[in-house]
């Protein structure tokens, strides 16, 4: 089963004894799209973002290891009462949201509770999110460019790009965010305007419009000034996609390009914007606990001021 686009926030401190416990049964998660490393690279120091999917796997492991009798035959240990702690915790988080429903089958999106965080697309002030519209066969692009400004939500300082690019297709766009900043491109993703989601569903296990059908040009037509691109349903990486100006486009020069940027791209599979900066944290602190760990696993070195904008023209070059 997969994380599904738009799954709801959520935000805990975990720390301390309840932590460490937790840590223990990472190896019960190795199945559930990197819950395990999210975990073990967490270092409490700071709220972890979990997503409706993660709870439930979480729910599962800390029930099944507390009536596990080989994990804990006494079960008046500060161990077992700090691993019941946090389930109780995970419980509590789950049943404020959900709890209202009758669950047929995990990982159902159900509407948002009071206070719930979630990615939203923002239009221009007064102005109504309106779905898109398939363009017409008639339609013909005009030789224009758009200056979008892709800023990774939740990071400081921030990692941002500036674009110029073309009119193309959601898909094409994808593709172009990917290279920019920096991504590998192996997690599922989708944009968000307007309420809808548009996407690649092959499977079709996802409720989204095919990110095939519609252009960025549509994009801007309906208003739209701002929307959000999210990469890895997991780590949930949300990037706010501004677009700042239409411009006519410079005969003398190859779209899509970069004109500047800043930061480095965060490291794949590293938990999210709060597991990157406990990330940072060890790796940049040599007497922290996960120092020689984290910079094994990252392949040696990592700087986060690091942005070379002529090697991301250069894979600019071969978007067609």
């Amino acid at each position: 089963m997969k994380p599904l686009p738009g799954d709801y926030r959520h935000k805990l401190l975990l720390s301390g004894d309840e932590l460490r416990e937790l840590k223990k049964h990472t190896y019960s998660m190795v199945e559930t799209f990197g819950l395990d490393r999210k975990i073990d690279n967490y270092q409490g120091t700071r709220p972890i973002t979990l997503y409706r999917w993660d709870l439930e796997c979480l729910l599962d492991v800390i029930d099944f290891a507390l009536q596990d009798e080989r994990d804990y035959p006494d079960k008046s240990t500060p161990e077992y009462q700090a691993l019941q702690k946090v389930g109780e915790r995970i419980h509590q988080e789950y049943d404020a949201v959900y709890g209202h429903e009758k669950i047929a089958q995990l990982g159902k999106v159900v509407p948002p509770a009071m206070g719930v965080s979630r990615p939203v697309s923002i239009t221009a002030p007064g102005q109504k999110p309106e779905v898109l519209k398939a363009p017409s066969k008639s339609s013909k692009s005009k030789a224009t460019v758009y200056q979008l400004k892709i800023t990774l939500a939740d990071i400081k300082p921030p990692v941002w790009r500036r674009v110029e690019v073309k009119d193309c297709t959601l898909t094409k766009l994808h593709e172009i965010v990917q290279i920019v900043m920096g991504w590998d491109g192996y997690h599922l993703w989708a944009f968000e305007i307007g309420g809808e989601q548009y996407g690649e569903d092959p499977d079709g296990e996802m409720d989204m419009e095919s990110s095939r059908k519609f252009k960025l040009s549509q994009v801007v037509q309906a208003g739209v000034k701002k929307f959000v691109y999210t990469y890895d349903f997991g780590d949930h990486w949300e990037h706010v996609i501004h677009v700042e100006k239409v411009l006519d486009a410079d005969p003398q020069v190859k779209y899509p390009r970069c004109v500047k940027g800043s930061r480095a791209c965060p490291p794949e599979d590293c938990g999210g914007a709060w597991g990157y900066g406990d990330f940072l944290a060890a790796i940049q602190n040599p007497t922290h606990e996960s120092h020689e760990e984290m910079l094994e696993w990252v392949g040696g070195g990592f700087d986060p001021e690091a942005f070379h904008i002529e090697a991301v023209n250069k894979k600019l070059a071969t978007v067609r």
